[in-house]
């Protein structure tokens, strides 16, 4: 059966990424609040009537979103599977047992410790 992934990794692997995808995932969520920040504002200048378009607030959300789609971009090339930004939840694809599977990494774990089906999900992890 052809795999879903061209990339896998060892366990090993994985865990040498995690340093630079938790930078990753802070850069994220930092850059999605400034965003938020950004709509807010332009959300108060649209409620007061004033045309935002052109306006430094449009400016700075379009060099936003850019540079989320770069840092997002980061997981997709490596086919690493973000899960919830919120939580921080990422999957890698691995081969375990000569099956496909996901190797399952939450942001606040100290380390990846558990792995599930590809469409088994997180309630569907098990222990490494």
């Amino acid at each position: 059966m052809p795999h879903q992934f061209q990339k896998h990794y060892t366990l090993e692997e994985a865990r040498a990424l995690l340093p630079q995808v938790r930078g990753w995932l802070a850069q994220i969520q930092e850059v999605r609040e400034r965003l938020r920040q950004v709509e807010d504002r332009i959300g108060q200048l649209l409620a007061g009537g004033t045309d935002a378009a052109g306006g430094s607030s449009v400016n700075s959300q379009i060099k936003l979103l850019a540079e989320l789609q770069a840092v997002t971009h980061e997981f997709s090339r490596r086919e690493i599977q973000v899960k919830d930004i919120n939580r921080g939840l990422i999957d890698f694809p691995a081969i375990i047992g000569g099956r496909e599977v996901f190797l399952c990494w939450e942001q606040d774990d100290e380390d990846i410790e558990f792995w599930h089906e590809l469409d088994a999900g997180f309630a569907g992890r098990e222990r490494l």
